[in-house]
């Protein structure tokens, strides 16, 4: 819901009408404390859905108002510093860990201690969570933005509802959800259900109910962001209004800081934004809970630091690699930016990831970055070509015929190189003004592989 949010705001005309939104919105303090991971770029947004039974929540449990709040959902959003892919991190509530001293909800201290990681919400709050996480992942958080059951309602209501698929009949009285199987648009309650119900759908565990919840944002993503809801003026005023009203953030997440993050991730569609479960196993002193598997939880939440990319695991029989190995493509680099040691800079990224770089060098400066190939190699240019466009960040390049005459040409030494020289066309890369940056490689550990949520998933689960 935050990146939909930022992503909104910035396409609305009219200062006035920013402060009336701003004006909505919820804003809480957010001191997470002194001892804090470093900044790497990347824009993480810590996700909680609250239980509170205050004000209309009532109806869902009115013996358990003034009895403060709880959280069965915790996740953390995380895009790349090149705003160029998102990552959905969720965290099973049944986790157990090492939650660190923090202030509880009623001002005394709650000591560290092995808990079930919801507890650091239920006890110490959204900064007790965003500390443990912290803790946990050595990942800073730069916001927070809660969501009660009312307001979940509230977004999903103003897009015109969710389409959800049922593998099988549902009756859960616990999360007031009566469905038939197969398709359908799902609003209000019904919305509210599909995401909370557990024991009715899937294994029966938080992990389940996880994997759908993920699936579920993947179409409110691309409903709001592909599905027209941008060019509609009177369907995005109603939605804006809902999600201001919906959530709580914290101060940082001020109007000028989301609509400067808006226009960092103008361009990203659902595509870009994937979901994934922190790798578990069953907690050696009660099988009903689980704690993070090592080391694959490990590697993960360092890929993430280091923004490695997350992909899905190849559909059996089928072959995610492409055509043209990267180890296969000769490759000369210019810079047509004007800044000065671009193309090497550039070159050292691409050698890097396999590619063989054969010249560095400059060219006119131009607008936009480009790759090419020589007319005599028209008919396996596009595929060499191809396997540099998967490489770069952002909108993919099509490679196009035709070089252009390098004004400064030299040769490139690699600081290893290749173990034998490839016989391919030399493809050519042109480094615009609108250079997108190179797209780090992919390292997730093959635990998690087969359990990336994103649009290619089958929402029947």
């Amino acid at each position: 819901m935050a990146l939909t949010l930022v992503l909104v705001i910035a396409t609305i005309g009219g200062y006035a009408y920013y402060r009336y939104l701003d004006s909505g919105i919820d804003r809480r303090p957010f001191n997470v404390g002194k001892s804090r991971p470093p900044e790497t770029g990347a824009l993480n947004v810590l996700l909680v859905g609250s239980d509170s039974r205050e004000g209309d929540n009532k109806k869902y449990g009115p013996q358990s108002q003034h009895l403060g709040e709880r959280t069965d959902t915790i996740m953390l959003l995380h895009i790349s510093p090149n705003r160029d892919n998102a990552t959905m991190i969720s965290f099973p509530r049944d986790s157990m860990v090492l939650v660190p001293e923090c202030q509880g909800r009623n001002g005394g201290v709650l000591p560290a201690g092995i808990k079930q990681i919801n507890a650091a919400f239920n006890e110490g709050g959204i900064e007790c969570t965003a500390r443990t996480l912290e803790s946990l992942t050595n990942i800073k958080i730069n916001h927070f933005v809660k969501v009660d059951f009312t307001g979940f309602k509230g977004i999903v209501d103003a897009i015109g509802g969710i389409e959800i698929c049922l593998p099988k009949p549902v009756n859960d009285p616990k999360a007031k959800l009566v469905l038939e199987a197969g398709k359908h648009v799902v609003k209000g309650e019904q919305a509210l259900g599909y995401v909370r119900t557990r024991y009715a759908l899937g294994d029966g565990s938080d992990l389940s109910r996880i994997q759908r919840q993920q699936v579920f944002l993947q179409q409110v993503m691309k409903k709001i962001t592909d599905g027209g809801l941008l060019t509609d003026p009177g369907g995005l005023n109603d939605f804006l209004r809902a999600a201001t009203k919906s959530v709580t953030v914290d101060e940082g997440l001020t109007l000028e800081r989301m609509l400067e993050i808006a226009n960092s991730v103008r361009g990203m569609t659902a595509k870009e934004l994937k979901g994934i479960t922190v790798p578990t196993e069953p907690w050696p002193q009660d099988k009903n809970r689980v704690q993070f598997a090592q080391p694959a939880a490990r590697d993960f939440f360092e890929n993430v630091r280091n923004d490695v990319e997350v992909t899905k695991a190849p559909t059996p029989g089928k072959s995610s690699a492409p055509a043209v190995k990267r180890e296969q493509v000769r490759l000369q680099v210019l810079n047509a930016t004007g800044e000065e040691g671009k193309a090497l800079q550039v070159a050292d990224a691409l050698a890097a990831q396999g590619f063989v770089v054969t010249q560095v060098g400059n060219a006119t400066p131009t607008p936009t970055t480009a790759i090419r190939y020589a007319k005599k190699d028209a008919a396996d240019g596009p595929a060499y070509g191809e396997a540099v466009a998967a490489r770069l960040s952002k909108d993919k390049r099509t490679p196009v015929e035709g070089k252009v005459k390098a004004t400064v040409s030299q040769p490139y030494t690699a600081k290893t190189p290749p173990a034998k020289m490839p016989k391919g066309p030399v493809i050519q890369l042109v480094i615009g003004k609108d250079w997108p940056g190179v797209r780090v490689l992919s390292a997730i550990p093959d635990s998690l592989k087969d359990k990336v949520v994103d649009t290619s998933t089958n929402p029947c689960l």
